[in-house]
C-alpha cells in the first residue's frame, strides 16, 4: 500500500548540531520499526532521519549527511545489501559506518561483509544494544578512521554470542 515518507523533502543539514550525539539515517520499510529505532536513538541524544527503503536512502543521503546509517535487509525497490554496495561505491559515502538491523542470518552476515557493512544487530533487539552499537559506530566514524572491517554486535535473536570479528577485503 502507500507508504509515506517520514521526512520529505529533507533539508540540507549542517555538520554539528549542538547537543546531538550524531546524526543517524534509519532505513527500514516497516514504519513501526523505523519509529522504534528513531525513538530509542532520540532518547539517547541522536538526531534521526528516516527513509522507507534503499532507493529513498540514496536519494537523501547527501542532504542528510549522516554519521551512521542503519539498514534493514529486505525492502522494496532496493534492499539493504545492494544499498550498502552502492554507498560503498560512492566516494562521498564510502567511509560512512553502516549497520544492518535485520534477522541477521549467517548468509546476511556474509553478504553484508561482502557489501561493506560494518556491524549487524538481530531483530528483535534490546534498545540498549541498538544504542550501544550506533554509539560505537558514530565514535569510530568521528575518530577519523574508516571505521570498517569487522562484524560488531550481531546477536542471535535468542541471545547467542556474536560471531568472531571478520576482516573484509578491500
Amino acid at each position: 500500500m502507500g507508504k509515506t515518507r517520514t521526512r520529505w523533502p529533507v533539508p540540507t543539514y549542517s555538520r554539528g548540531v549542538p547537543g546531538a550525539s550524531g546524526r543517524v539515517l534509519v532505513v527500514d520499510d516497516n514504519k513501526v520499526i523505523r519509529q522504534l529505532i528513531r525513538v530509542n536513538l532520540e532518547l539517547e541524544g541522536f538526531e534521526v532521519v528516516t527513509a522507507a527503503d534503499g532507493a529513498e536512502c540514496l536519494e537523501v543521503v547527501h542532504q542528510v549527511r549522516p554519521d551512521v546509517i542503519t539498514l534493514d535487509v529486505v525492502m522494496p525497490r532496493l534492499d539493504g545489501l545492494r544499498t550498502a554496495g552502492r554507498l560503498r561505491a560512492d566516494p562521498r559515502t564510502r567511509d560512512l559506518p553502516l549497520a544492518i538491523i535485520s534477522a541477521c542470518s549467517q548468509h546476511e552476515v556474509d553478504a553484508g561483509l561482502g557489501a561493506g557493512v560494518d556491524a549487524f544487530l538481530s531483530k528483535p533487539f534490546e534498545p540498549a544494544a541498538l544504542v550501544g552499537l550506533v554509539r560505537r559506530l558514530a565514535e569510530r566514524g568521528a575518530g577519523g578512521g574508516d571505521g570498517r572491517g569487522s562484524a560488531v554486535g550481531c546477536r542471535e535473536a535468542e541471545g547467542g554470542s556474536a560471531p568472531p570479528p571478520a576482516k573484509r577485503a578491500g
